[in-house]
């Protein structure tokens, strides 16, 4: 059984490139992260408890818009609408700090480092981009944006509260500052491990 299999990918077998828009995390606050993890992930597991799945830490970004399989004529659209959110959206400076799991309880599926600072700015970029994709011919989206940095899935395993434990641990009342100075159209590539994201349009932001 493939992980996709495993896990119940909803989007397994349909036709075109699995995009997303993102917010690529800067060098400095990147590294951070990975020590973080490393050291979380360090400390083992005990015997028999199957670990969560990492996400990959060479390209960790903040998810503004999913989007899910797209055809090839929709790209560029997409891409020109994160090209014009890009062009007026000034710089944002964000701080990591406090950790999360979505759900919050006994069986987490998501575990995440949160925001206290720049969480307004990226609600509004991410507000705009909803316009931009509006244009461009997406649908709008239902769900409300929570800025967050998703670290691992655990979809119901023992390790996930264990795990989201030394992750508050580990951070503590550390902050990560994280000047936020892009914003990209990815996809995903999923098999073999955890998924790898290939960067087809990345915009600085340079609105005043």
């Amino acid at each position: 059984m493939t992980e996709r299999q495993r896990y119940g990918d909803p989007f397994a077998g349909i036709p075109g490139r699995r995009l997303f828009v993102a917010v690529p995390l800067p060098g400095d606050a990147a590294a951070a992260v990975v020590g973080l993890v490393d050291g979380v992930r360090g400390q083992g597991l005990p015997t028999g408890m199957h670990d969560v799945r990492w996400v990959r830490l060479d390209g960790l970004h903040l998810t503004l818009r999913f989007l899910g399989p797209t055809p090839d004529d929709r790209i560029e659209p997409t891409a020109q609408a994160v090209r014009l959110v890009a062009a007026r959206t000034t710089p944002i400076d964000a701080l990591i700090a406090g950790t999360g799991t979505f759900p919050a309880g006994p069986r987490p599926r998501t575990l995440f480092l949160d925001l206290t600072e720049g969480a307004g700015p990226l609600a509004d970029l991410t507000a705009d981009l909803g316009t931009a994709l509006l244009e461009a011919g997406w649908p709008a989206e239902a769900r409300p944006f929570r800025a967050h940095l998703t670290l691992a899935r655990s979809d119901g395993l023992a390790a996930g509260p264990l795990v989201a434990g030394r992750l508050a641990d580990g951070l503590g009342s550390r902050t990560i500052p994280a000047r936020i100075d892009a914003i990209g159209l990815f996809e995903s590539l999923t098999g073999g491990g955890p998924a790898r994201y290939l960067p087809i349009e990345v915009a600085a932001l340079t609105g005043s």
